[in-house]
Parts: C-alpha cells; sequence; structure tokens
C-alpha cells in the first residue's frame, strides 16, 4: 500500500484539509471553518482550540470518504497564518483562550517604544518584516508582558499557530524558518534569532521554539491521538511552514524569478529568490521560503475579496438574492454585471484599502474609496471599478517587485478568484502580462504542505513534481487595444491612492469623535 499524506492549511477563515497520494493528486479535501473575534477596532483574535477542532473535524470527514484509507497516512503536514502569538507554560498549557492573529494590530505603543532604541530601517533590513510593525509577533509578546503580566509571568514558551497544532499531535515543541523568520526577532541571513534584537526587546530567545527545516519530522502521531483517528502507529508529523511560504511552494514558486499572485480575502504578489528583496519605501515583507536558501518577497492589498464581500453586500444584495434563487454562483453573477461597464469603468476608480493599508500603501489607518464618481455611473461600473482597483492596487506594487528584480512575464494565478475568467482577464491587462491558470487554485497551500510531508518521509528526492501538477487549464493574454485605457486608469489610481493615503491622518480623527 502507497503511503499518503493529509495535508491542512491553516488560514484566516478556516482550514482546508486534504489527503495526497505520493503522485501528489488530490484524494479527498474538506473545509471547516473558524471564527474571528473584534474585540476593538485593533483587536484580531481566534481561539487556538477551535484550530485544534477544526482539524480533528476534517480529519474525521477526509476519514470518512470513500478511497480514503486511514492505515495509507504516512505523513501530515500543516501550513500556518503567520505572525502567531500562542502562549503555553512549562506543562503545555494553554494560557489565553483568544490570541491575536497576524492582522491584529494591538500593540503599537509597544512598537514605538521599541525603536526609541533599534533603528526602523535596520530592524527591517535584518528580518525582512515589512508589514506593519505591530503586526509582529515581538510587539504582541511585549503586549503581553505589560497588559497580561500574570499569563506573562507563567509563559514557557510563545508558539504559532501550526506549531500549537504539531505541539498537540507530537508532544513537542518547534517551528521551522519559514514561520520564524515573521517573529519580528529572526535573522534573515543568518537563519536564527538575532541575540540583538532580543536583548533590545529584553526578552528571553528560550521563550521561542527551536527551529528546524521544514521538512524536519518533529515527531510522531501520540498514541491517544492516533487511537482517537483509527491512525497506524508511527504517522511521521513534518515541521510545515508558514502559509505564504507554503502557497508559494504549491504555486510552483521556488525557483530564481518564479512568481504568483494569490486572489482571496486578502490577495498577494509573491516572487522566489535567493536574496531577499528589501527596499525602505515599497517595505516588501520577506519570509524564509519552506524550500532551503530561498526567500520569498512579496506585496499585498489586505482587502480584496472582504472589498469585494462589502460591496456585494451592501451595494448588492438584490443581486445576490436573485442569484442564490436561481442557483446561480453569486460571484459569477456580480463578474457579469462587471462585464456590462467598459474598461476603465468610465472614469470611476476604486481604491481598495478598505481594510487599512500595507506599509507602502500609508499604514493601517489608509481607508479606501470610491473616486471619480458621478451621476453616470451605475452598479456595473461600481462593480468593474472594483475589480479594477484591486488589479490596479496590485499592479503599483508588482512594478517596485519588477524594478527589484527580474520577474517572468506568465504569472501563475491561485486563490478563489483565479477561478473567474472576467477577473484573469482584467489581470492580464492591468499586469500587461499572461495570467496562467492551473487546476492548482485553493489548493496551493495545502499542496505546498503535503510537498514538504513528502519530502520528509523520503517518497520525494525534492520539490520538482510539484511543477508537473500545474496543468495548464488556461492562458489569459493582454488585450493590447485596452492597453490605453489601463495606463490612464493606473496613473489615475497612484494619484488617488496617495491622496488617501494624505487623508488617513484627518479620517482617523474623524473616526474617533464619531464613534
Amino acid at each position: 500500500m502507497s503511503k499518503t499524506v493529509a495535508a491542512f492549511d491553516l488560514g484566516t477563515g478556516g482550514v482546508k484539509a486534504a489527503i495526497f497520494r505520493p503522485d501528489g493528486s488530490c484524494v479527498a479535501e474538506r473545509i471547516v471553518s473558524y471564527q474571528t473575534f473584534y474585540p476593538s477596532r485593533s483587536r484580531h483574535e481566534q481561539r487556538p482550540l477551535d484550530w485544534w477542532n477544526a482539524v480533528v473535524e476534517s480529519l474525521k470527514a477526509l476519514l470518512a470518504e470513500p478511497g480514503v484509507e486511514a492505515a495509507s497516512i504516512g505523513a501530515i503536514a500543516l501550513s500556518g497564518h503567520s505572525l502567531g502569538c500562542v502562549p503555553l507554560s512549562e506543562s503545555g498549557e494553554l494560557l489565553q483562550d483568544f490570541v491575536p492573529i497576524w492582522s491584529d494590530g494591538r500593540a503599537e505603543a509597544e512598537a514605538e517604544t521599541f525603536f526609541e532604541s533599534v533603528d526602523r530601517s535596520a530592524w527591517y533590513h535584518t528580518t525582512g518584516n515589512g508589514f506593519p510593525a505591530p503586526l509582529y509577533t515581538l510587539f504582541k509578546i511585549l503586549w503581553l508582558r505589560r497588559n497580561a503580566p500574570d499569563a506573562f509571568a507563567r509563559t514557557r514558551w510563545i508558539v504559532g499557530t501550526k506549531d500549537f497544532i504539531n505541539y498537540r499531535l507530537t508532544g513537542r515543541i518547534a517551528t521551522d524558518q519559514s514561520y520564524a523568520s515573521g517573529t519580528g526577532v529572526y535573522d534573515l541571513r543568518a537563519g536564527c534569532y538575532s541575540t540583538k534584537l532580543l536583548a533590545a526587546a529584553g526578552l528571553d530567545g528560550n521563550l521561542l521554539p527551536e527551529i528546524v527545516a521544514s521538512t524536519d519530522v518533529v515527531g510522531e502521531v501520540l498514541p491517544d491521538i492516533a487511537d482517537e483517528f483509527g491512525l497506524p502507529p508511527g504517522v511521521k508529523v513534518v515541521a510545515g511552514g508558514v502559509d505564504n511560504s507554503c502557497m508559494a511552494l504549491g504555486a510552483s514558486t521556488f525557483g530564481e524569478g518564479d512568481a504568483f499572485s494569490s486572489m482571496g480575502s486578502s490577495s498577494w504578489l509573491t516572487v522566489s529568490s535567493a536574496e531577499p528583496l528589501l527596499d525602505d519605501v515599497v517595505r516588501p515583507y520577506a519570509f524564509a521560503h519552506v524550500v532551503p536558501g530561498m526567500f520569498i518577497s512579496a506585496t499585498s492589498i489586505f482587502s480584496s475579496g472582504t472589498s469585494v464581500n462589502w460591496v456585494r453586500e451592501n451595494l448588492m444584495a438584490d443581486i445576490e438574492a436573485r442569484a442564490i434563487v436561481e442557483g446561480r454562483d453569486v460571484h459569477e453573477a456580480l463578474t457579469e454585471l462587471a462585464l456590462a461597464a467598459p474598461c476603465g469603468a468610465r472614469g470611476l476608480l476604486f481604491v481598495p484599502t478598505l481594510g487599512g493599508g500595507t506599509s507602502f500603501e500609508g499604514g493601517p489607518a489608509v481607508r479606501g474609496g470610491f473616486v471619480g464618481l458621478d451621476l453616470q455611473h451605475g452598479r456595473a461600473d461600481i462593480m468593474r471599478a472594483t475589480l479594477e482597483g484591486i488589479a490596479l492596487g496590485l499592479r503599483v506594487a508588482l512594478d517596485e517587485l519588477r524594478r527589484m528584480t527580474p520577474i517572468r512575464d506568465e504569472m501563475i494565478m491561485v486563490g478563489g478568484g483565479a477561478r473567474s475568467a472576467v477577473w484573469r482577464h482584467i489581470f492580464a491587462d492591468v499586469f500587461g502580462c499572461t495570467i496562467l491558470k492551473t487546476g492548482v487554485d485553493q489548493q496551493a497551500a495545502a499542496l505546498g504542505a503535503a510537498g514538504l510531508a513528502l519530502v520528509g518521509m523520503g517518497a520525494w528526492p525534492d520539490f520538482e513534481p510539484i511543477r508537473g501538477l500545474h496543468v495548464a487549464e488556461d492562458r489569459t493574454r493582454p488585450d493590447v487595444e485596452a492597453a490605453p485605457v489601463y495606463e490612464a486608469a493606473l496613473a489615475a489610481y497612484r494619484v488617488a491612492a496617495r491622496q488617501q493615503a494624505e487623508l488617513s491622518g484627518p479620517l482617523s480623527a474623524l473616526r474617533t469623535v464619531s464613534q
């Protein structure tokens, strides 16, 4: 019996679980959602036990699928959303029911205090941490120390999302280089925690897990857990990686100049290279790749799919209701509406920073908006401007990445948005490159985790088999006739985005008094 692997992608909205054969094909998959809590404007929290329960539920569901045999599973690996801060006691007890997730920005004061004695640019060039600083694990630890001193006093370990699950599976606390590189104290080029940054923060480096390779086996599934699932003895648990790096691997982005675009709740442009791409203005965020000797550097839009959802819920509710009655896909109905408007949406622009901006876009206080709205515009223009605005925002970032490194002319698109032919066409036109749609879309991070498991258990010698799994389903090439429209749109978008950044201070003050 050939050994299969179970892969889990712990995302912001839930876990995507799948069973993969040694040839990389997916036998079965399951999604289990969990909740994010927003107790205040900057606090975004989840319950670690919800992650565990989702892994348990999804694995049990997979093992009940026809064609899946528990006895065939040889290894497990996880991809996990980044910048986690889960405090554990000496005995491994979870010390907080609710913990901050990657997008939690509560630690602004702690970051400001830290940078009174540490040069911000030097920190960035050491760590590659280009997100707004309060999001990184270091500052969440400092927040915990200041605001929950009793819990901090009992804390022996601070672990991340997938490492918490690995601990529950094996009893061992460890992390890999890709997840460690999002802690705020990891030296990218040295490949270890920075004693200098830890000292500046007044933290003991022993708080953080030991770092192993992403393909290293951290242990075997504990006997009581194996018995609960009906798994055979000796199922290996591989270290796994941070979601950005696992998704890059699953999206065939692990060679020099490989790139992919991920379209989901947030959207990412990610490039693989032998050196991290760092720039003080653009501030790409860099992670150690799960592939040895490589790095991934990325820029993003925090609110892409969530912006589409906002427009759908607040401006297109009747279209959504009608699509549901007719048994149609809601997003298909919305993109069909967008096609009723011309390229450029008759001069309407959308700046998609509804959930705040990246450092390059002006930071968390920046907000989005429709710009150029006039009496001729209808809902088709609004819908098209929304899709184009997300593409234009990423094009601005793509131009900066192109300035820093050569990027291939063909880009793989993954994620839920990759399924839309309309959106792929808009991206091809706006990016000025060919967009490749393969059979791997929402499975990319899980496939990356599966690749780590297959290498870790010795079924694959390297990651090259992933390239063969990306069989082209569609290549969308830029429309030359649309080029002048999108050149004008890009020029206007750059101005609009700058104006939104300039407005962030006054609008933040307004939000404070308008509660």
